[in-house]
């Protein structure tokens, strides 16, 4: 089973290259950020056709997260626990019905800038949130995948330039430190574990050339619970899709698990 991650950046905007990339991936399940879509305007019936089942947790011109799934969805929820006044739509998780059924969480997680402020101070709350869900699905003991844009950069390694961004929501030791919390549970980050070297990145901006000059960031992460990292096969970045037409400024991530 392939599953995957993409920050697509605009459904609308991403529509074909996104196409292309499924058609050539072929991933059994992905979920997306940033679609930027309300429900009622994601284009279902496309990805329909393409032979996937669709679910989404949209919202007008911001964020908004999908799964799109070869294998039946059971079990779907939208939104993070834990604060019922939170209307941003960041986390939607299903249990796709396979052979040996497994739970995907995808999110987007808020970016934090400026800092300090509010924009920080619910990002780490929504952090906090996040590492109760995972605690809560470790207990059940059922195969889980947590994977989407966490929008932190965990350690130096995963910058080009990690001096350009010590101050920045991304790298603040309490942000890396909340993720490190998530990892310390018992999650295995996958990328990580088969391309442990440097020059891994999911992210290159859209300004001042990053791209042509490979100034990325690695802040796509995919983690994976004790029951699912004893599936895995393998785990990579789709790097060329930044240099596709009309990219989005993130690629996708996957991993391949044992069915």
């Amino acid at each position: 089973m392939k599953i995957a991650s993409f920050n697509i950046n605009g459904i609308k905007a991403r529509l074909e290259a996104l196409t292309a990339w499924l058609t050539e991936a072929a991933p059994d399940v992905v979920v997306l950020q940033e679609i930027k879509s309300v429900d009622e305007n994601f284009p279902r019936e496309h990805f329909e056709a393409m032979g996937y089942r669709v679910e989404t947790h949209g919202q007008k011109a911001f964020n908004g997260v999908a799964i799109l799934s070869k294998l039946p969805l059971a079990d779907i929820r939208r939104g993070l626990p834990g604060d019922d006044s939170d209307e941003q739509a960041r986390w939607i998780e299903a249990v796709v019905d396979g052979p040996r059924p497994i739970r995907v969480c995808g999110l987007y997680l808020p970016n934090g800038n400026p800092v300090p402020g509010p924009k920080y101070d619910y990002k780490l709350a929504w952090m906090a949130r996040m590492e109760v869900r995972v605690r809560e699905l470790l207990a059940t003991e059922e195969a889980f995948v947590c994977l989407g844009d966490y929008n932190v950069i965990p350690q130096a390694i995963d910058a080009a330039k990690p001096e350009n961004w010590t101050t920045d929501a991304l790298y603040l030791p309490q942000s890396r430190d909340a993720l490190r919390r998530m990892e310390n549970l018992g999650l295995t980050e996958a990328v990580r574990t088969r391309l442990p070297g440097p020059g891994v990145y999911t992210f290159w901006d859209f300004q001042a050339g990053a791209w042509e000059r490979n100034n990325g960031i690695r802040i796509d992460h995919v983690m994976l619970s004790p029951q699912t990292a004893d599936r895995l096969e393998d785990a990579g970045i789709d790097k060329a899709t930044r240099g596709g037409d009309k990219p989005s400024d993130h690629v996708p991530v996957w991993v391949r698990l044992a069915a």
